[in-house]
């Protein structure tokens, strides 16, 4: 992989203390970082992605696993993301406070969070706009879009290819297709920042499984497509194929929250120029459709979903963009239990491994249908095996129709049951393929078979043919001696 490991040697050492509710300048994050994975080397790992920003500061990451830099099999992978607007500032500080929570609580051998990370992999980068905090930091972190952008006066939410568009198309075309897009770009509305081709490459080459993207400005989970089918700026409300899971996902940072999901709460005083109500949305549980809210082009949320077979939504995490650095401690509390369960989410629904007969097969294609009501209901979103054949298939609770194929390969369908309640582990599905080489239609080339008696040929696996042609063989010639 194109990620850069950090060495500080001494540096980080003289740096050692404990970790303090502040904001961390772009100097000290790394510091942070390195801390932490001294004090935990064996679940942690520091790293830098393929390229630094524009003002050429990296952009790090620091992982949580058993194995850390490694991918294993049934481990699903997760990833949050702040920062990506540099006067949004609450998330950057609050993964650098739920990384030393997690090492702390391991080193405690709390229960939940060893378990956590003994079964998940989990990735946080803290700041993808470093850049933009810079300039906010400077002039006072007060004004609500000095900062926002990068270095080059770019938003990186709006800078990522616009798969939605091409979504769209197909859909409009009668076509089911709608994932792992990016290969059916033909052109960029515009010239991708380094910022984002560095998180492009992380989502491509990572299997993340569960994702979300820390902003502010509002108190809300919002949830894909952000996009709207119509073109319409507002109030279009744009579902997924899996509009129920992504709802299920909000809900849960939601109501975890301290009172993002609370009916009573005030509504955020904007003081932007489109600011059109102090609308609360707690009164519809703490989540939104993205498009619902407002529709918006090349956003990393829709992104992941249909580049990848990541599941992301954007967390709004206050109406302050940049609050006091006093203030932290108690955003750390109200959003600390949510941090915990949204990342428990990775292991909901189903996963396992496809293999055939001499090991495991990567890009195999996982299809589902929902068959818990009187109507089945295709889920029109498949997700692929990995390097090793495993995949991972977020879902709510119901029943499944669940399909593995692969080309060249006969495809095997399963049912599944997702329970209510799933916690700490997603249903194991394995499936077994057989190549369709290793099968021979009896009538072999002469195709007359079902034409002249309007029926099946039947099917014989190949190994058992030769034998029977074998011993057909060797009777035929003991009958000449």
């Amino acid at each position: 992989m194109n990620f850069h490991f950090i060495l500080f040697g001494s540096l980080f050492v003289a740096a050692s203390c404990e970790f303090v509710w502040k904001h961390h300048n772009n100097e000290e994050l790394p510091l942070v970082l390195e801390e932490i994975h001294r004090k935990c080397p064996n679940i942690t790992r520091v790293y830098a992605l393929s390229e630094p920003s524009v003002l050429g500061v990296p952009l790090y990451v620091i992982e949580f696993s058993d194995k850390p830099g490694f991918h294993q099999p049934y481990k699903p992978e997760a990833k949050y993301v702040a920062n990506i607007h540099g006067n949004e500032v609450l998330g950057r500080e609050l993964l650098l406070g739920l990384a030393n929570y997690f090492c702390e609580a391991y080193l405690n051998n709390d229960q939940r969070i060893g378990l956590l990370i003994h079964t998940t992999r989990i990735h946080l980068l803290p700041s993808m706009n470093p850049d933009g905090w810079q300039l906010a930091t400077d002039t006072g972190g007060q004004d609500y879009l000095l900062g926002r952008s990068n270095n080059h006066s770019v938003d990186l939410n709006r800078n990522f290819p616009d798969l939605d568009a091409i979504t769209f198309e197909l859909e409009r075309e009668g076509i089911n297709h709608n994932n792992h897009l990016l290969r059916d770009i033909t052109r960029l509305a515009a010239p991708l920042e380094p910022e984002t081709r560095a998180v492009m490459r992380w989502i491509m080459q990572i299997p993340f499984v569960l994702s979300a993207a820390m902003h502010g400005g509002d108190l809300v989970a919002n949830y894909p497509y952000d996009e709207s089918r119509s073109g319409a700026p507002v109030a279009e409300y744009s579902a997924s194929p899996d509009d129920d899971t992504f709802r299920d996902l909000a809900m849960t940072y939601a109501t975890a929250h301290a009172d993002m999901a609370s009916k009573t709460r005030p509504g955020c005083h904007s003081t932007s120029a489109d600011d059109s109500s102090l609308y609360n949305f707690g009164k519809q549980g703490g989540v939104t459709n993205g498009a619902a809210w407002y529709s918006l082009k090349g956003g990393m949320q829709d992104f992941n979903y249909l580049a990848t077979n990541a599941f992301e939504i954007t967390l709004e995490l206050g109406c302050d963009k940049y609050p006091p650095a006093s203030a932290l401690p108690r955003e750390w509390q109200r959003n600390k239990e949510a941090l915990i369960q949204y990342l428990w989410k990775v292991h909901s629904g189903i996963k396992g491994v496809v293999t055939d007969d001499s090991g495991f097969l990567q890009n195999a294609i996982i299809s589902v249908v929902n068959i818990t009501g009187h109507i089945p209901r295709p889920i029109i979103h498949d997700v692929t095996t990995g390097l090793y054949g495993d995949y991972y298939r977020l879902l709510t609770p119901g029943h499944y129709e669940v399909t593995a194929s692969h080309p060249g390969y006969f495809p095997i369908s399963r049912i599944a049951t997702v329970p209510y309640g799933q916690q700490t582990s997603a249903v194991i599905l394995n499936f077994e393929l057989e190549p369709t080489s290793s099968w021979f239609d009896e009538e072999g080339a002469l195709g007359f078979y079902e034409a002249a008696y309007g029926t099946q040929p039947r099917i014989y696996k190949r190994s058992l043919y030769e034998k029977v042609v074998r011993n057909i063989l060797e009777l035929k010639s003991n009958d000449k001696h």
